[in-house]
């Protein structure tokens, strides 16, 4: 009678290189994974910022941003700046890009919080296109390029 030799798995014939290389693929997977989930939470963070939130509501009210860069207008990219907020005191200068379905801009905002109140000194847009920058505090001037400032 033949007497048949049971052959080894796959893994008892593979496992001196399925281990390690397994246990390398699975510490990358969740390092990505992680990197991820803190680059998602930190952009979630600062997009639910108040100064975040009045900047692009000063934008979408403002009817001379409308009428340079139509609508809707969105957010175009990641906020760049700092934001920083602790016991009822804060600070935030930071810029958002914005685009509408004529053109791009930048949303700048600087402002500080007492007693859970922002005030803002700064919150303007600079249109990409023509440089031109608009206050949505107040008034709106032309910057230009060749300009000496002194």
């Amino acid at each position: 009678m033949a007497h048949q030799e049971r052959q080894k798995s796959w893994f008892a014939r593979n496992w001196g290189w399925a281990v390690p290389v397994g246990g390398c693929l699975t510490i990358i997977i969740l390092f990505f994974v992680f990197l991820g989930s803190v680059i998602f939470g930190v952009s979630e963070l600062m997009t639910n910022a108040d100064p975040y939130k009045d900047a692009l509501a000063k934008v979408k009210q403002d009817d001379y941003v409308i009428e340079i860069l139509g609508e809707p207008i969105e957010t175009n990219g990641i906020m760049q700046g700092s934001l920083s907020y602790e016991n009822n005191v804060g600070d935030a200068n930071i810029s958002v890009p914005i685009k509408g379905p004529k053109g791009e801009a930048r949303v700048y905002v600087v402002g500080a919080k007492t007693n859970d109140q922002w005030e803002y000194s700064e919150m303007y847009v600079i249109i990409s296109e023509t440089d031109e920058q608009i206050d949505l505090l107040g008034y709106e001037q032309k910057i230009d390029d060749d300009e000496d400032f002194e």
